[in-house]
């Protein structure tokens, strides 16, 4: 049984033995985090949440207080519905069975008074989440102060800022620990971007095939959903074969499967004979695709500078071409009637288009009649200059301002909000070429600016209002992704999209997990042929940021319909189910895969496995080959030195990291 969570006042304000976690924030990525650390991780959690109503949803009675200790509530039957099926994962029993509850407080700010009284003087783990960058930096300063070997995991979206926080922290850190073992010292300080986890996944809806990329160590991986095989074919297992797919998946009236959806549920790391006997039912395969490039903006669209037909419009254009064509036309009238040369006929003919030649007095009729049309032709040579000039200035006006989608535009996708997730799943579909058209209601919005320095076709209004999508081409649009941060907004936006066309690709950005059910539900149900998605950032988003809590490394996050599947990077040493065990006999049904080893020398390798290899490209023709090697043989032994890349359940990872905590001697 797991621990109780009482309603409405919780745990009252004992101070927190040594060693809990303590989750400061004022959304919905605090409460989820502490749903994660301690129904997943077993761990205790000191939850900070800001007094009073909800800042996001002012009409909704319950306080951030209130909406935790539901949540709580939820997370808790469930899992014990969980439980008592028999999911647990190893067998192990319940591992939170004795853990109290959450503890909640509130506070408007993570003060120093605060802090203490959290006990973050005796705290493992300290994460920062709140939605202002600002607030958590000063808390993060205040936290390493008054608590030197506190891990630290802050949330920031300015990614430069982030690294520099991270090395400053990190110094303290060694100043205030001199001899830290450096893997400690590189964990103990983790920034992360809530819009960054969730960008890959969120963007990957718009794709066809639902593919999920993942980099590590400068190799793209891609995690590929694929329809069930029909009568007579083999699927194509790829590397290995990571999920199966709910048997609801082609049932209209389904739903995408969650942890408590029992039998109908996705298999996560299925094992052959599963997959064997899954018949009629989709897959989640890896697939390694190339190598990754170092980083490089995201493309612009329609090219670098201000082309031609975007300086001039096109009836002026054709008015220049008819100029020309009057001027070349009456060179070769004048060397069919005169004896000139080639070059004396173009440049008298030069002369009369400019009024600059002396009247043809004497001359033959001919050279006469071609004066005459030579002038004619020049008095157009006057508007048509003025309006080259008027044409240049008011492009030079406008190129600061937004671009509108051009007329021919097809097979786009439709972007609706450029908040912090919108603008990152922005650059995502730039860097995959894919055409993008942009709503925003807010034309101070953050991701305006950068839309416009790539050159980004955007619509300035209210999606809600009739008209603006259309303006956004949704008819010819492939797929639409409603990322506002506003649940009714997006569905509002989805339901008007898919009348005006039933068959569109439709993912929606959603919080509350029984709403986007209905809503999945209701919408396949009324469009069966057309592919819905309803994500929830901090859903997927926050077994990152518990993870990192637990000092390890995560390299990515693929949703499984309502599902996460995480990649993390492990030393072998310490986790007895690894050690010492072949690469099948390490291998646990629903819990965790070994992928891949990372056959670099521990002295040569990176702390970050996510990170690209350095070299200069100056003077490396190629890029130094990666060191993970992923073809394993099943019978290879892995040894303590080992460090390899596995991807996990949440609750298979949980146990791993537990397991390893409970063999470090106490020093």
């Amino acid at each position: 049984m797991l621990g109780f969570v009482p309603p409405l006042p919780q745990q009252p304000g004992r101070p927190p033995s040594a060693g809990h976690m303590i989750v400061c924030g004022d959304d919905a990525l605090a409460r989820r985090l502490a749903v994660e650390l301690r129904y997943v991780y077993g761990e205790r959690v000191t939850l900070l949440l800001p007094p009073g109503r909800d800042a996001n949803s002012p009409e909704t009675p319950l306080t951030q207080r209130g909406r935790a200790a539901a949540l709580f509530g939820r997370m808790s039957a469930a899992m014990n519905r969980a439980g008592n099926g028999g999911g647990t994962t190893g067998g192990s029993g319940d591992t939170n069975a004795g853990v109290e509850a959450v503890r909640i407080m509130e506070a408007p700010e993570p003060s120093d008074d605060v802090l203490e009284e959290a006990g973050v003087d005796r705290a493992a783990a300290l994460a920062l989440v709140y939605d202002d960058d600002e607030r958590n930096i000063r808390a993060a300063l205040t936290a390493r102060r008054l608590n030197p070997r506190l891990r630290l995991v802050i949330r920031l979206y300015n990614r430069k800022l982030g690294q520099h926080l991270e090395e400053l922290l990190d110094q303290a850190a060694a100043v205030a620990m001199p001899g830290i073992d450096p893997a400690l010292l590189d964990a103990s300080t983790t920034v992360l971007s809530d819009a960054d986890t969730a960008a890959p996944a969120l963007a990957a809806t718009a794709l066809t095939g639902s593919s999920k990329i993942i980099q590590a160590e400068g190799l793209l991986l891609r995690a590929a959903e694929r329809p069930p095989p029909r009568p007579g074919e083999t699927a194509d297992p790829g590397l290995c074969t990571l999920a199966l797919l709910s048997s609801t998946t082609n049932d209209p009236a389904g739903a995408e499967g969650s942890d408590s959806s029992g039998d109908e549920a996705p298999q996560l790391l299925p094992d052959e004979s599963a997959v064997a006997a899954a018949t009629g039912r989709g897959t989640v395969v890896l697939e390694a695709v190339s190598r990754a490039d170092p980083d490089r903006p995201a493309t612009r669209m329609g090219g670098r500078g201000a082309p031609l037909a975007q300086v001039f419009s096109r009836r002026l254009r054709w008015s220049a071409l008819g100029v020309a064509a009057a001027a070349l036309a009456l060179v070769i009238a004048s060397l069919l009637t005169t004896e000139d040369t080639a070059i004396h006929s173009t440049y008298l003919t030069l002369l009369d288009l400019l009024g600059m030649n002396d009247p043809a007095e004497g001359a033959p009729a001919a050279r006469q009649i071609i004066q005459l049309l030579s002038g004619i032709a020049g008095l157009l040579l006057l508007p048509l200059l003025l309006a080259a000039v008027l044409e240049a200035f008011g492009t030079l006006r406008t190129a600061s301002s937004l671009r509108r989608p051009p007329r021919g535009l097809s097979g786009h996708v439709v972007l609706l909000g450029l908040g912090k997730i919108g603008t990152r799943v922005l650059v995502r579909l730039r860097e995959l070429d894919i055409p993008v058209v942009v709503v925003e209601e807010d034309p101070d919005a953050r991701g305006i600016p950068l839309a416009r320095s790539m050159h980004v076709p955007t619509v300035i209004g209210d999606v809600t209002q009739e008209g603006v999508l259309e303006a956004a081409k949704i008819r010819r649009a492939r797929a639409l992704l409603a990322l506002t941060s506003i649940d009714t907004t997006n569905l509002e936006a989805a339901l008007y999209a898919r009348s005006v066309k039933p068959e569109l690709r439709v993912a929606l950005r959603l919080y509350d997990d029984e709403f986007a059910t209905a809503v999945y539900r209701t919408l396949r149900t009324a469009h069966p042929g057309a592919l819905t998605r309803s994500r929830s950032v901090s859903h997927l988003a926050a077994p990152s940021f518990a993870v990192a809590m637990m000092g390890r490394q995560i390299l990515g996050a693929v949703p499984v319909e309502r599902k996460v599947m995480l990649f993390a990077a492990l030393e072998v040493a310490g986790h007895p189910q690894l050690e010492g065990r072949t690469v099948e006999q390490a291998f646990r049904a629903g819990a965790w895969r070994v992928l891949a080893i990372d056959a670099t020398p521990p002295a040569d390798r990176t702390p970050d496995l996510a990170a690209l290899p350095p070299y200069n490209p100056d003077g490396d023709a190629v890029p130094p080959p990666s060191g993970l090697v992923w073809d394993l043989h099943p019978g290879y032994v892995l040894r303590a030195t080992d460090r390899v890349v596995i991807a996990a359940t949440r609750r298979g990872l949980a146990e791993l990291l537990r397991r390893q905590r409970s063999v470090v001697p106490r020093q």
